[in-house]
């Protein structure tokens, strides 16, 4: 009877944890390992491995600091966003806007760290992600933050070539440029 009893405890605790992954997965609990989420990076690299799942994991570990205040935070986060982009490919998922987001935000955070980096991962984000206009417009906000309004206002025009979208999105970016604001776009119209 004991050994029954200590197969079925052995059970219970075997789908309690996989009921405990599928809640991770779906971004409803944190995981239990707070320092590196190892085991969530390989659980998502192992079974979904989307840009959804990669997105929500990667905005759940930015609530828990502020990278510009703490660079063992940005390091962190800096690692987990460039092992997202290595387990993502560009091919298969270039029309998709969780990865797109994921681009932007990998290279923003390198832009805290080294502004040559964070361009070619701008770069990188434009080239593989073309059809959506924050791409654009994120790339030429960090122009702009650099002091390069030619290339700021090259980038914007650019996006509109190729149809980017929302349109509106570029138009408003080029209008805030022209009127010479430091934000290409408002908290509101992002």
């Amino acid at each position: 009877i004991a050994s029954i009893m200590n197969r079925v405890r052995d059970l219970k605790n075997k789908y309690r944890n996989e009921d405990n992954i599928t809640d991770e997965l779906n971004c409803t609990k944190i995981s239990a390992d707070t320092t590196d989420n190892s085991g969530t990076v390989n659980q998502i690299m192992m079974t979904t491995n989307n840009p959804e799942d990669w997105l929500c994991f990667l905005r759940r570990l930015e609530k828990k600091g502020i990278p510009q205040m703490d660079v063992s935070q940005l390091n962190r986060l800096i690692g987990r966003y460039s092992q997202a982009v290595t387990a993502l490919p560009a091919e298969k998922h270039s029309q998709d806007e969780s990865y797109a987001r994921i681009l932007v935000r990998f290279a923003e955070l390198k832009a805290l760290q080294d502004p040559e980096e964070a361009r070619d991962q701008f770069h990188l984000a434009r080239l593989n992600c073309k059809k959506f206009a924050f791409v654009h417009v994120a790339f030429a906000q960090f122009e702009l933050s650099q002091g390069n309004m030619k290339k700021c206002k090259q980038l914007l025009q650019k996006a509109m070539e190729c149809s980017a979208v929302p349109l509106e999105m570029l138009e408003t970016a080029l209008q805030n440029f022209h009127s010479q604001k430091k934000q290409l776009l408002s908290d509101e119209e992002k």
